[in-house]
């Protein structure tokens, strides 16, 4: 399989004299592959996702993605790109309260010609293609699609979050601790189904968690800790108060 996501000796830190510094020997991510990543608090999870995904630029080495590398991107294009290959489920979900779940879905094609045109492939219009993801993930019924989300359940809204990820089939999908509000049984089902869509899509699942017992269902995991990220082919090194 190919490599979505491919970096090379990547350095990071907030500034010259910070004490924390993010180093990726080499790391990379093929097409299709399902990765849980896991890590206590201040291990760098939240870095590596901000790197991923534009909003952080390295201060050196090769950040590829798709083949193009951001850290030779200006702010303004590393955000088209995150919005034209990149569905992001926020934690907190970041739904607009007062738009409707099938608007809120809508939105995530809005800032992206790129993906407006998959979703209408798909589709033969960008309702009909937010009411499909949303019917694979249980929340077709009409009383729903047009409700506001802050009168939807956390579960619901949950599924939103993902439908609207999903939305114009992005390449890579970002889920940022998604389930951490969710009992064992709804965790299970909502998991099964964000994989399904992914797997229809072709689309490369970068999945933040705590909860261990859903680990066994990714194609691997990596574990971040404080000092040290070892894989067998992945190289992550993270110092806090350590010289280089």
């Amino acid at each position: 399989m190919s490599a979505v996501i491919d970096i090379t000796n990547l350095d990071f830190s907030w500034s010259p004299q910070s004490d924390f510094r993010f180093h990726v020997d080499r790391f990379s991510i093929s097409k299709g592959e399902k990765l849980f990543l896991k890590g206590p608090s201040g291990s760098g999870k939240t870095t590596l996702l901000s790197l991923l995904c534009g909003v952080t630029r390295a201060n050196s080495g090769e950040l590829k993605l798709l083949g193009q590398d951001l850290t030779k991107m200006s702010g303004a294009e590393r955000d088209q790109f995150r919005a034209d290959h990149i569905g992001v489920i926020f934690q907190m979900f970041n739904l607009i309260p007062y738009l409707s779940t099938i608007e809120n879905v809508m939105l995530a094609v809005n800032f992206s010609p790129i993906r407006k045109q998959r979703a209408l492939k798909n589709s033969d219009t960008l309702e009909d293609e937010a009411i499909r993801l949303l019917s694979h993930l249980d929340m077709g019924d009409e009383h729903l699609l047009h409700k506001p989300v802050n009168q939807l359940s956390i579960g619901q809204q949950q599924r939103v979050a993902a439908a609207r990820a999903l939305m114009g089939s992005p390449e890579i999908v970002v889920a940022d601790e998604p389930t951490s509000s969710l009992d064992a049984d709804r965790c299970h089902s909502f998991l099964q189904l964000l994989f399904k869509e992914c797997q229809e899509a072709g689309a490369t699942l970068i999945f933040v968690s705590h909860d261990m017992r859903l680990q066994q269902d990714f194609d691997r995991s990596l574990s971040l800790h404080r000092e040290t990220l070892i894989d067998a082919k992945d190289i992550v090194t993270i110092c806090d108060g350590v010289s280089a």
